[in-house]
């Protein structure tokens, strides 16, 4: 993981970013279910933690937490901008029914399932490898854990619309 410097844009951490998410796309699903400093993962998903922010325990006024948003914003966005020139505009997905539908007891694919409890939309890509997709977000777990870049791959399938907002 790599924890964000105060206001500062690095290339090199783009291109490590873009990097560690062409990886991400190239891993096979893991068999079993896992958690670590990196992120996350199961059988059909994983989950990498790009980039993440202090803890805003002592954030009284809200201050670090503005300032680490926009920071993991310059890198969300720069990082839509390449994965944008290399595959197209991305979908941008609602994330709320997905949230919903899970606390109503209804079953919601993984990573759809955790991102939706963290972020409230993502921008996806259907990724050349059939049967899978990627999806960047930024997550908070809550306001006083630390934001976090997130980069997930899940099977296609679980994008698909459905009548509901359901995956």
């Amino acid at each position: 993981m790599t924890t964000a410097e105060s206001g500062s844009f690095s290339s090199a951490a783009l291109e490590e970013y873009l990097a560690l998410i062409d990886e991400l796309l190239a891993q096979p699903f893991p068999e079993a279910n896992f958690h670590d400093d990196t992120g996350w993962g199961g059988p059909e998903h994983r989950v990498r933690i790009l980039r993440a922010s202090q803890e805003f325990w002592d954030d009284d006024d809200g201050q670090a937490a503005r300032e680490a948003d926009a920071d993991l914003r310059a890198y969300l966005d720069a990082l839509i901008a390449a994965l944008t020139a290399r595959w197209g505009e991305p979908l941008v997905v609602d994330l709320l029914p997905h949230l919903r539908a899970g606390l109503e007891g209804e079953a919601v694919s993984e990573p759809i399932n955790c991102l939706s409890q963290l972020a409230g939309s993502m921008q996806a890509w259907p990724h050349r490898d059939p049967g899978r997709w990627l999806g960047l977000a930024i997550g908070q777990g809550d306001k006083e854990l630390p934001l976090e870049l997130l980069a997930a791959v899940g099977q296609t399938l679980a994008l698909e619309p459905s009548a509901s907002g359901r995956s």
